[in-house]
């Protein structure tokens, strides 16, 4: 792939700080020339952009493919999951490892990796979930950091007993994260909770998919998110809240940003795009297929409310949470909802329903649009410039984007494994015309040609400026100071 030659005419490029009408001009999967009049090989390959927009590939922030989960595996796996973020112009994915408490992360790494590599279509990365603690978690944290390129920890409040951690080990999580110089994610529930309330809903008979949000109302991601953020804060910790599905946690994220903490908030393509009226369709199967942690809101303006967050700037980047499983896989929850496999798809449709719903309505610009689908990503993932940008010496990672064509979203015609899409029948402005990847066209109006087990792992150093400057100049200017008095010398009862 390495020798590809792509010249792409004719287009109008699109980054997050300015469009311009220019040619690209790719060799060796690098951008080389950005510009017009360009010099280019005889026999580079024509990519014809006329009246269209050349814009970086996506970065999907957040996907599970083929994750072990409750019992099964989800179906996307590392090759299916990624040829459909390709058809749907998402050039990169960061995946999550997860393993259970008492696990090595380390030796989780190795396996994730070894599932991975010989699947992956695209470029990709990890972030590693930590769902105990101690020294070893501690040392093999810094090992990760170090020799593996990972960057980023995400740590549960959810999940009580399986993955959660307690207040006092994510404070000293987010100390570890802070000296490696790693970014802090949380899955924002209250767990004990969910526990509570799940087993209360099941003993009053609700044992539908609508027990799943009914057991973790909004408010009960509102108080993990503000909380998680309250405890990064008190070590100087930044912190990324991972899918934020509701407006008590988009609040949280907007009031502590107020005060000054660094924090991240990521929207994903289910909370933009739909909502939970869904958990009380009458269809149990149509029902399930929209059960997630957290779940959507039934509150139906949420969507709406966080897109407003999102092209403003409250919110930061987009993810999915692409974490499939099938109707049968779904349906060992049919007795109790405690027992569906939490999951829904996004991963392919994730571009197209951000169009529709952010610049399509008017919401956002294309400048935006390129920001909260790639560059933030990139920048907060300490990818940047190499990802999210169109610019010479950046990765050849790029989509040629008709933004007035339109597409019918189903499970009928979508590239993933799962047999549902719980964005069925929404109509997109917004289409990936031509998808280049690594500096090679791999999806051609409609033709997907992909080759399994080319995607590259990258590595991701510490310290991303995006995170970590403001961190690190509180750090020197900002310290608790003791005040300066005379010595007590009154008298000290006695105990």
């Amino acid at each position: 792939m390495g020798d590809r030659k792509v010249h792409i005419k004719g287009g109008t490029v699109v980054n997050a700080d300015h469009v311009f009408e220019a040619d690209v001009y790719c060799e060796a999967g690098i951008i080389q020339q950005v510009g017009k009049n360009l010099k280019v090989p005889e026999d580079a390959i024509v990519v014809d952009a006329t009246g269209k927009l050349v814009i970086p590939g996506g970065i999907d922030t957040h996907t599970h493919m083929q994750l072990p989960f409750m019992g099964t595996v989800a179906v996307d796996d590392f090759y299916l999951g990624t040829r459909a973020a390709l058809a749907g112009g998402t050039t990169m994915i960061i995946d999550f490892v997860l393993g259970p408490k008492g696990e090595s992360p380390l030796k989780m790494y190795d396996q994730w990796r070894s599932w991975a590599d010989p699947k992956v279509c695209c470029d990709y990365s990890f972030h590693v979930c930590i769902t105990w603690w101690s020294k070893q978690v501690s040392d093999e944290m810094d090992t990760l950091v170090r020799e593996k390129g990972v960057n980023s920890f995400k740590m549960f409040l959810a999940y009580k007993d399986v993955f959660m951690l307690r207040d006092g080990e994510l404070l000293e999580v987010f100390a570890r994260c802070k000296e490696l110089g790693a970014l802090a994610q949380v899955h924002a529930e209250n767990g004990d909770i969910i526990a509570t309330m799940g087993e209360k809903m099941i003993k009053m008979g609700i044992t539908g998919p609508e027990g799943h949000e009914m057991c973790r109302p909004e408010e009960v991601e509102g108080e993990a998110t503000n909380r998680a953020i309250v405890l990064a804060s008190q070590v100087n910790c930044p912190i990324y809240i991972v899918h934020v599905m509701s407006k008590s946690a988009a609040q949280a994220i907007m009031s502590n940003k107020e005060r000054g903490a660094v924090v991240f908030g990521e929207p994903i393509a289910a909370s933009l795009g739909t909502d939970g009226t869904h958990y009380r369709h009458k269809c149990w199967r149509h029902a399930a297929a929209h059960v997630m942690g957290p779940p959507l809101r039934p509150d139906p303006t949420t969507p709406d409310y966080l897109l407003n967050l999102l092209a403003k700037g409250d919110l930061d980047c987009t993810g999915t949470d692409n974490c499939t499983f099938n109707a049968d896989q779904k349906a060992l929850g049919t007795k109790d909802f405690r027992q569906i496999p939490n999951g829904v798809n996004g991963v392919e449709d994730r571009m197209s329903v951000i169009w529709e719903k952010g610049v399509h309505s008017g919401k956002m610009d294309p400048c935006r649009f390129v920001d909260v689908t790639s560059t933030t990503a990139a920048k907060i993932f300490n990818m940047y410039p190499q990802k999210g940008v169109i610019a010479v010496g950046s990765d050849a990672d790029i989509v040629v984007w008709d933004p007035v064509a339109t597409r019918t979203i189903s499970a009928k015609t979508h590239h993933q494994a799962v047999d549902y899409n719980i964005f069925e029948g929404m109509e997109c402005h917004g289409v990936p015309l031509v998808v280049i990847c690594q500096g090679r066209v791999v999806v051609d109006h409609g033709k997907v040609d992909v080759i399994k087990g080319s995607g590259r792992y990258i590595s991701r150093a510490p310290f991303s400026d995006k995170v970590y400057f403001r961190v690190k100049q509180r750090d020197k200017v900002i310290q608790p100071k003791a005040v300066e008095r005379e010595p007590y010398t009154g008298p000290v009862i006695k105990l």
